[in-house]
């Protein structure tokens, strides 16, 4: 095993890719120098765009198949899996101690994290991604262009001498995030695509609260909803009204995705303001109006309650 061929970077997330009409295999790894009793010293995940679909982690030693894909058959030797991850394991948590006693720091707490991936677009590669961070800090990352690894830290200069003591150590990460990566993605998608590519519509709630003597605050709440991309804001007389503060996009525990936003008006306003929520789970925009009646109306078979 090549010391390069392993790890990826939890603190830059997992949807490393996610353009639209794009898919993305990426892992991410975690190696702690002291883990919390019962916590693994090492971990790894493993993304088709950002669906994990299987786990690997010290304790238990096993690479396995988490979601729908624990229901497939065939798209991994799982045994071959696992045994691929141990060695991985093993050197990633050695490059941990190497950085540590860079720094002659042989007791702390440390967290060494990594990621890699690769992208392909209408069965093309189309992109790539592989670096490590070290206590929350970037570390070192390949540029498969040049090829070469580039130290983004002092403690790094070392990692890379020994991972390019040899020159086909870079060549073979080169060729893993050109071509083997994108064939394995390639191949499980043959298993995936059509979870990948499906819609789940969002589901909307509309909420108001008021403290006395102060503006009344209406929420529009957008729920279980997939893919993660979603337009959602309120509007007033035609005109779009700006949330405070914008609140992202995030994941709703299940594979699915929840978001929302808020507007404060004057308890004198009477007017109807609507919730504008545009998702490609839907035929049109969903519009849905909270009336001064407190009655909640929406269209496309969406209703919306009060609370």
């Amino acid at each position: 095993m090549v010391p390069v061929l392993l790890s990826l970077p939890l603190l830059l997330g997992p949807a490393v890719f996610q353009e639209t009409g794009s898919y993305s295999l990426t892992f991410l790894y975690t190696g702690l120098s002291r883990p919390s009793k019962g916590f693994p010293r090492f971990q790894a995940t493993a993304f088709l765009n950002d669906q994990a679909f299987f786990h690997y982690n010290s304790n238990s030693g096993k690479a396995e198949p988490v979601g729908p894909w624990s229901q497939v058959e065939g798209m991994e030797d799982w045994e071959k899996e696992s045994q691929l991850q141990r060695a991985r394991e093993e050197i990633f948590l050695a490059t941990l101690k190497d950085i540590m006693d860079h720094y002659k720091d042989s007791t702390g707490s440390h967290t060494f994290q990594g990621m890699f991936g690769c992208e392909i677009t209408n069965n093309r590669s189309s992109g790539a991604v592989w670096r490590y961070a070290y206590d929350g800090e970037d570390f070192i990352e390949f540029n498969k262009e040049i090829p070469a690894w580039i130290p983004l830290d002092p403690a790094a200069a070392n990692t890379k001498l020994k991972w390019e003591a040899e020159k086909v150590y870079v060549q073979r990460a080169k060729a893993y995030l050109e071509e083997e990566c994108p064939e394995m993605l390639k191949r499980y998608l043959s298993y995936s695509r059509s979870h990948l590519d499906r819609t789940d519509p969002p589901t909307v709630t509309i909420t108001s609260r008021v403290a006395p003597g102060r503006n009344r605050i209406f929420r529009c709440l957008a729920y279980g909803f997939y893919p993660q991309g979603i337009s959602l804001h309120w509007n007033r007389a035609s005109k779009k009204l700006a949330s405070d503060p914008e609140r992202g996009v995030f994941p709703n525990g299940n594979g699915t995705y929840l978001s929302w936003a808020e507007v404060e008006v004057s308890p004198q306003d009477r007017d109807p303001f609507f919730c504008l929520i545009e998702h490609k789970g839907l035929s049109q925009s969903l519009s849905v109006q909270w009336d001064e009646t407190r009655k909640v109306k929406a269209e496309n078979n969406l209703v919306a309650q009060p609370q």
